[in-house]
């Protein structure tokens, strides 16, 4: 009868793998969702700013009503607004980086996909996949990284 616990009882390396690899896929399935929403923030803060300035500037143009000039100050008050809110969440930036860290992932998964398939059960170890581990955190920790350097605000000048 073999022991259920103590040294060297634990998942095989196969297992290991298997386990990195759909926590690698977790991380490219969030790099995915968080893309997509911020590039649909960027995109609709973008032509909801291009909506605006051109309507503002047509019923500008229609001096005559003073029901339009009083629309076009609104629109232009908007405009100023969506001008002052991308900046604040930088959408764009956000959704660049989510693509850039759903790209190492899935190469990231391709190439462990590929380790398994290629190498025999038992030949398969854990310093191969200590290695492909090492470069999952190291995606994690970049990206983290980026994420609070594009949400930090400039420090405040010290003047007196």
């Amino acid at each position: 009868m073999q022991p259920d616990s103590g040294p060297g009882v634990g998942p095989s390396p196969r297992e290991t793998a298997a386990f990195l690899l759909d926590k690698i896929r977790q991380g490219n399935g969030y790099a995915r969702g968080k893309k997509k929403r911020f590039s649909r923030s960027a995109s609709a803060t973008k032509v909801a700013t291009l909506v605006l300035s051109a309507a503002s500037t047509v019923i500008l143009g229609l001096q005559d009503l003073n029901t339009w000039a009083g629309l076009a100050l609104a629109c232009v008050a908007l405009v100023t607004l969506l001008g002052a809110v991308e900046p604040f969440f930088n959408w764009r930036s956000r959704w660049v980086l989510m693509e850039e860290a759903q790209y190492r992932f899935q190469r990231l998964a391709d190439e462990l996909e590929y380790l398994m398939a290629s190498t025999a059960a038992d030949e398969l170890t854990f310093d191969q996949l200590s290695e492909i581990f090492e470069r999952y955190q190291a995606i994690w920790n970049d990206l983290s990284r980026t994420w609070l350097e594009h949400r930090r605000e400039p420090a405040p000048s010290t003047n007196a």
